[in-house]
């Protein structure tokens, strides 16, 4: 029995793994359908592949195998596919395609033509994505007709719109929309419509150019929305109310907007919340308490608003919280521990710009690791923040402007051993930095008061600034150090030290620098000719120091300097003439130095030059005619700006908005520093020097110069007539020169010009009448005797006032003055000769006059001193 109780357990098991091998091997036996394989054949016919994504798709395979093709097993029916990295035209075959319930085509090129009509044919459908596809014109309201559609995607077609929303509200079934960067015409109904889906969880309408969500809202309920995006739009009225009564609303994006008004008290309805970002905004008030309601709240960005008032203490309940960023805005007051009761799983605190002082015992041992400590411009100060040596996990630590005011403790240096990015500037830290060793890859610790020689530095040292502190010793002692030589860094600057020295020519050492500034300390020698080893370099600053010599012609093998300045040093010789083939030159600062010499044509060349400035040298020669050859002062190139800073540094930044070169520039007669605007300016600075000859007429073609400064050299001439057409001028400054002439009627017409010194030249006839000419003081004018007009003084003589006026232009009061005065000097002289002749013939009468005046004269003497205040008010109405 035991023996046949087996075998016939056997028999079963054979009998089901027969049955079972033979159903899947005729379930594995069914194919494509061959209608809907010559559905997508056909389909392939009208695409362009240039990437072969579709290479599988071949009349020799099944479909089954083709790339973004998924079929029923069952019946062999396509139900999926899904295409990206191809262009051309979407073919109507895909109507054959009865089963098809899923279509995406994502990340194609399609041309800008419009969106199938046919598509809204396709009634299986529950899934639609077109996203990112460079489709156009007006959405089809076609689509209207999937009624069993739970996914649509239209995002990433920029010129995409819609007129109306009417369409949409058959799509009862959807569950995700997505339109993001699609335009819509009207928004007349699109919140309400959006509303109706009962079961929709995810909408996106971010960059759509959304202006408002009216009519008012009360009566909006989105039942089962779990994410909303509205951002990067053009709302500017305040929150609606009706965003709050959605109970399951897990994201909440309204960032980059124009919203007014408070943040409701109605947020902490939205319990379910776990990220919410209202940033640049133009939000007010303070934060609301309710805000501690939300409990699973992780990501909380509120930065870039208006808001104002004390942080509410229960913010410290969100026990979630991941990421806390509320810079700059306007919030006041003391925030300490108990804002900070429960959030042990902080990672990110950004409280930077704003009017809150960190206020925590100096034993304080905070709940949280912090990856990101961002607190620049808040008080922390002035003792050092000693909770932060509990932070283990700190990759960026960012104190700047922050008043402390005390000595850097002994273990901070070893502490900021992991962390990437430092930034202590603008502050009074004290301490010795000789013995450190600094391993961070950008380091900024400006505007302290570190003292001793330079720090060693690691090879993972990319950027260091240690600017404006009193660091001494030899620049060598620095830069020839062996441990500094395996160095990667990028970017130094030590300017406005006490370093002196030479520079050395272990600087060869230092391949990877882009920008090097030793400016402003105490260092001296020449150049060294291995400065031209740095084939990296793109800024050299060694201004205000006491370098001598010439310009090293191994400087000209930096072929990707942008930016040099060599100012207020002794340095003589030429320009080199070599200077031309930098081609990359923007900026070009040789100012007090000694060179002679004409400057040289090669200068031309330069056609990304937007600051030129030789001032205080001593050159010689023309202006050179050329100088219309520098594109960039004749055009205007508002992408300059980002580029340069951002080409720059490649993602290395020494503050938290980004490395800004700077330069010390005279606009308008005063020196100003210019640093993040440094790339708007556009000057030509060839002051106090010997130049002769007359200022080229060419140089108005310049017509994006903002400064020109050629005072206090030997030019003689007209001022160019065209000068009028640098419509951008804001300063020129051609005073102490021979010029000679009419000022031209052309530079009335600068309505941008805010300085003007023509001082000191020979120019002649009267000031242009104009808008701004007469807004400047007489000494912009003084110094040129036959230059009159407003606001030069006037001159009330006949003979002045002849010349200023034709037979013409003469009135019956200019006469009559005329006459007054002719009549009054000829009556003065009459009268006194006869009085004096009949004293100086008459002993009787002169005796007589002279006891009578004796008798009067305390009378005399205030009639006298009437009559010269007289004389001096009736002058000063001639402005004499």
């Amino acid at each position: 029995m035991g023996t046949s109780f087996v075998a016939h357990v056997f028999f079963l098991l054979w009998f089901f793994a027969t049955s079972f091998s033979f159903f899947f091997k005729a379930e594995s036996n069914v194919t494509c359908n061959e209608k809907d394989k010559q559905a997508l054949l056909n389909f392939k016919q009208g695409l362009s592949d240039p990437s072969k994504v579709l290479s599988s798709w071949s009349d020799q395979e099944d479909c089954s195998r083709w790339d973004g093709v998924v079929y029923d097993k069952k019946t062999g029916r396509v139900t999926e596919l899904s295409v990206s990295g191809v262009g051309g035209e979407i073919s109507g075959s895909l109507l054959q395609l009865e089963h098809l319930n899923y279509l995406d085509f994502w990340d194609n090129d399609f041309n800008g033509t419009a969106i199938p009509t046919f598509l809204g044919s396709m009634a299986s459908l529950t899934h639609l994505g077109l996203s990112s596809s460079n489709f156009s014109g007006r959405i089809p309201h076609q689509l209207g007709n999937l009624s069993n559609l739970c996914y649509l995607n239209l995002a990433g077609n920029y010129y995409l719109y819609a007129d109306n929303f009417h369409w949409m509200s058959n799509l009862s079934s959807i569950q995700y929309l997505n339109l993001r960067e699609t335009k819509h015409q009207s928004e007349v109904g699109w919140f309400q419509i959006m509303s109706t889906f009962p079961s929709l969880s995810t909408l996106i309408a971010s960059d759509c150019e959304l202006v408002n969500l009216n009519p008012p809202l009360g009566f909006v309920n989105f039942t089962s929305l779990q994410d909303l995006d509205l951002s990067h739009n053009l709302l500017s009225h305040e929150i609606p109310l009706s965003i709050f009564n959605s109970p399951k609303l897990e994201s909440l994006d309204l960032n980059s907007n124009k919203l007014i008004g408070k943040i409701p008290e109605s947020l902490g309805q939205l319990k379910q919340l776990t990220y919410l970002d209202l940033t640049n905004n133009s939000l007010s008030g303070p934060i609301p308490s309710s805000i501690g309601n939300l409990s699973y709240l992780i990501y909380l960005q509120l930065f870039d608003n208006q808001l104002n008032g004390t942080i509410p203490k229960t913010l410290g309940l969100l026990s979630n919280l991941e990421i806390l960023s509320i810079q700059n805005n306007f919030l006041t007051g003391t925030i300490d521990e108990e804002h900070f009761s429960k959030l042990s799983k902080l990672e990110t605190l950004d409280i930077s710009h704003t009017h809150l002082f960190f206020n925590v015992k100096s034993n304080w041992v905070p709940p949280f690791q912090l990856l990101l400590i961002i607190m620049s411009s808040c008080k922390i100060g002035p003792n050092f923040p000693t909770w932060l040596q509990t932070q283990r996990s700190v990759k960026e630590l960012h104190l700047s402007k922050s008043e402390i005011a005390d000595k850097a403790p002994s273990w901070f240096w070893n502490w900021t051993s992991n962390i990437i990015f430092i930034d202590l500037s603008d502050n009074q830290i004290e301490g010795d930095v000789s013995e450190i060793v600094l391993n961070s890859l950008v380091i900024n610790l400006r505007s302290n008061h570190f003292k001793g020689q330079m720090p060693q530095l690691s090879t993972n040292v990319g950027a260091i600034s240690i600017a404006n502190n009193s660091i001494s010793g030899p620049i060598s002692s620095f830069m020839c150090q062996k441990m500094n030589r395996k160095n990667t860094l990028r970017v130094l600057d030590v300017s406005n030290n006490l370093l002196t020295g030479a520079i050395p020519h272990c600087l060869k050492y230092w391949q990877s620098l882009t920008h090097l500034n030793l400016g402003s300390n105490d260092i001296s020698g020449r150049i060294p000719y291995s400065m031209g080893s740095l084939v990296a370099l793109q800024s050299l600053h060694v201004r205000n120091n006491r370098i001598s010599g010439d310009i090293p012609s191994s400087l000209k093998k930096c072929s990707d300097l942008r930016l040099i300045d060599i100012g207020e040093n002794p340095l003589s010789g030429a320009i080199p003439p070599w200077i031309g083939e930098m081609t990359n030159l923007t900026f070009l600062r040789l100012r007090s130095n000694g060179f002679k010499g004409q400057i040289p044509l090669q200068i031309c060349q330069l056609s990304s030059l937007k600051v030129l400035d030789l001032a205080n040298n001593s050159l010689s020669g023309h202006i050179p005619n050329c100088l219309k050859n520098i594109d960039a002062m004749t055009i205007s190139s508002p992408g300059f700006e980002a580029q340069y800073t951002s080409d720059y540094l490649s993602g290395m930044s020494l503050d938290h908005d980004g490395y800004f070169e700077n330069l010390m520039l005279v606009p308008k007669g005063v020196e100003l520093e210019y640093e993040k605007n440094l790339g708007f300016v556009r000057i030509i600075d060839l002051s106090s020097n010997n130049l002769s000859g007359s200022i080229p007429s060419e140089i108005s073609v310049l017509s994006g110069l903002c400064f020109l400064n050629l005072s206090q050299n030997q030019l003689i001439g007209k001022i160019p007539e065209k000068i009028g057409i640098m419509k951008k001028l804001e300063s020129i400054d051609l005073s102490q020169n021979h010029l000679s002439g009419e000022i031209p009627l052309s530079l009335s017409s600068l309505t941008f010009l805010s300085h003007l010194n023509l001082s000191y030249n020979n120019l002649s006839g009267k000031i242009p009448l104009g808008t701004q000419l007469q807004t400047f003081d007489a000494l912009s004018y003084i110094g040129n005797p036959q230059l009159r007009g407003y606001p030069l003084p006037r001159n009330c003589t006949i003979g002045e006032e002849s010349q200023n006026r034709t037979s013409i232009g003469k009135t019956e009061e200019d006469s009559n003055n005329s006459n007054f005065y002719i009549g009054m000097g000829v009556g003065f002289a009459v009268g006194f000769w006869a009085v004096c002749g009949v004293l100086f013939f008459n002993r009787t009468w002169r005796h007589a006059y002279f006891r009578f005046f004796d008798d009067m004269k305390d009378w005399v003497y205030v009639t006298t001193v009437l009559n010269v205040n007289w004389l001096l008010e009736k002058l000063r109405s001639c402005h004499l």
